[in-house]
């Protein structure tokens, strides 16, 4: 008599046929998980810059219907003799075109108008010279007569809806601003990308997943086609 136990017939056959199913189904849930992390983190990391971009997008889009009362600080004073006889234009010298104004005539600008010239170029001609300053929500320039040694400084303040679509557009915001919002934007891709595979991963079970997605893209196709001329 044998010690060996036979399985009923197909028994065997059937265990294995559901091996791949069970690997399947642990690298469907493997991947779900690594998509709702991602998802999840970028979403974390775009959720305050995808808000402010969002009420900036509705300002800019009804910028002509918000009215903006810009507030003009001017302000004047005269450079100490030392800097006045430095800056003054000598016989025979040709103008600068565009040049930083000198260390201690930063310091003097930034003790007396609160003004940090930093490397920005400014304009020299035989009559004076001309330093733009323009900023988020608003512009300012300096302006220096080198014969008298008058200087002349002026403030544009647009408001705070005026900041924050120049952070939108990124205008005049610097080096640092344009960085993030580059990383902004990448992190938002992947937040919706990941979001675009948690949808087909779950599109079996939501039948209006696919119809809804390409609402998403026929909308504002069709409104470009027939209302943009």
């Amino acid at each position: 008599m044998s010690g060996r136990s036979s399985a009923p017939p197909g028994v065997g056959d059937a265990a294995a046929a559901g091996v791949p199913a069970v690997v399947a189904s642990r690298r469907r849930a493997y991947w779900l998980k690594t998509l709702h992390e991602w998802h999840w983190i970028s979403s974390a990391l775009c959720l305050i810059g995808m808000l402010l971009f969002s009420l900036t997008g509705i300002t800019l889009n009804h910028g002509s219907q918000i009215d903006t009362d810009p507030q003009v600080t001017s302000r004047s004073a005269d450079l100490p003799p030392a800097l006045r006889a430095a800056l003054a234009p000598q016989p025979g010298t040709a103008a600068k075109a565009n040049a930083v104004l000198p260390d201690d005539l930063k310091r003097w600008v930034a003790d007396t108008f609160g003004v940090e010239a930093g490397a920005r170029e400014a304009e020299w001609t035989a009559d004076e010279i001309y330093l733009a300053l323009p900023r988020p929500g608003g512009d300012a320039w300096l302006r220096i007569e080198r014969g008298s040694g008058a200087v002349e400084y002026e403030l544009t303040d647009r408001g705070w809806i005026s900041y924050l679509n120049d952070l939108h557009k990124g205008r005049n915001t610097g080096a640092a601003w344009s960085w993030f919002i580059d990383i902004f934007a990448a992190a938002t891709l992947v937040f919706a990308v990941t979001g675009l595979f948690i949808l087909k991963m779950h599109a079996a079970r939501r039948a209006a997943t696919w119809p809804i997605v390409a609402l998403g893209l026929v909308i504002p196709m069709l409104l470009a086609l027939l209302t943009i001329h």
